[in-house]
């Protein structure tokens, strides 16, 4: 089977997704744009040559409705030739799309894609493409869960209770993102991924410490949920858990022949992919069997692995997966997760993406396993080899 491999891999700061973030003035058509412009630009490839552009959103709706990735590849300047198709896997959809890509040109059905994401959550609020008084389960799931399922704030609660996992725990993961990140920032570890020179991730908070995130109070504290699960101890909170961002990331995959063709430099091979779901009530678990599932396909052992990107939702869903896994937390989001970063929902995955090839180079590791948790139960894993 043919090689694919990534060649360019960029992003954009992750900005605050409020009113007043710095990158809320810009349209996510026009952030997705500027992105893949400079991912083509870096790489020194014609557009022309691309045969499809993959998108991750996970709100489209409004301001990211209508195909916003093939809006994008218009608006970045591509010729109209060029297609684009915009894809849901919640929170995953970006890493999605990097399997999208990657399989493509596998198969020979592509010989050069872009994998990207995008999401502006000061512009199109999460949850917002659920209309007033619609249902967007039906009936029969219902059926299945006569109990009810719960938003993903209880679920990680859930998991932080079924794995006895403390609260200063979750605080003190939360402010080693936070450290990491900063101190990664302040090394210049960011600067080659990063489209906007002179700008840091908004989210990332060098001041603060196990202290201050102790002082925080629960986030999803509810009245009728305490009563269903007594076992919650409500300790999530702002502090252990992802803030809403906006953001953008791309990635240039092709064939290893025609990257050798074009006399490209291919840094990395996706090695291995999977896809799973798990128990939709903690929800956020699946990264567990996800995890075990692609280290099987790709032939490799967890002590294989020189470096691990695990999506920070929330503090316990790392944590929970490191207690089951046994992964070395000092090899796991060494620069820092979501918590700290941030998490622009379909952006993520191609932005995790482009920090992992970085930090791998940057290192000299030679694997790389990135997972995420998404909504309904469900997690994309990928297996990277740098070359």
């Amino acid at each position: 089977m043919r090689d694919a491999v990534i060649v360019e891999a960029v992003r954009t700061p992750v900005g605050k997704g409020k009113p007043n973030g710095s990158l809320h003035d810009d349209h996510p058509a026009d952030l997705l744009a500027r992105t893949l412009r400079t991912l083509v630009e870096r790489a020194g490839i014609d557009p022309a040559r691309v045969d499809d552009v993959v998108g991750g959103v996970v709100t489209q709706v409004g301001d990211q409705a209508l195909n916003i990735t093939r809006t994008a590849v218009l608006a970045a300047g591509f010729p109209e030739s060029v297609p684009a198709m915009t894809v849901d896997r919640q929170c995953g959809s970006s890493q999605q799309a990097l399997h999208i890509a990657a399989q493509g040109v596998q198969s020979g059905a592509y010989d050069i894609a872009i994998a990207c994401g995008v999401e502006s959550m000061s512009r199109v609020p999460m949850g917002s493409s659920v209309l007033p008084g619609t249902n967007p389960f039906g009936t029969m799931l219902g059926e299945r869960y006569p109990a009810g399922l719960v938003g993903q704030g209880i679920s990680a609660e859930l998991i932080a209770a079924r794995w006895d996992l403390p609260r200063e725990e979750l605080d003190a993961f939360a402010y080693e993102s936070h450290r990491r990140a900063a101190e990664a920032w302040k090394n210049g570890e960011f600067d080659r991924e990063v489209a906007w020179a002179g700008q840091w991730d908004e989210t990332v908070r060098p001041g603060t410490s196990p202290e201050i995130l102790a002082g925080l109070a629960p986030a999803y504290y509810d009245e009728r949920t305490a009563e269903r699960f007594p076992e919650i101890a409500w300790k999530i909170t702002a502090g252990n858990a992802s803030p809403i961002n906006d953001g953008a990331a791309a990635v240039l995959v092709m064939g290893a022949d025609v990257a050798e063709r074009l006399g490209l430099r291919p840094r990395a091979r996706f090695h291995a992919f999977a896809v799973t779901g798990d128990d939709p009530l903690l929800m956020l678990t699946a990264i567990i069997p996800a995890t075990e599932k692609v280290l099987d396909r790709a032939g490799l052992s967890l002590g294989d692995i020189d470096l691990f990107e695990v999506n920070e939702a929330f503090a316990p869903v790392v944590l929970a997966w490191q207690r089951e896994t046994g992964a070395d937390p000092a090899r796991v989001n060494v620069r820092g997760g979501a918590i700290a970063i941030g998490h622009p929902l379909g952006a993520s995955g191609t932005r995790i993406m482009t920090t992992l090839l970085h930090a791998l180079e940057d290192r000299g590791g030679r694997y790389g396993l990135q997972t995420m948790c998404e909504a309904g139960g469900l997690a994309n894993a990928t297996v990277i080899e740098r070359l």
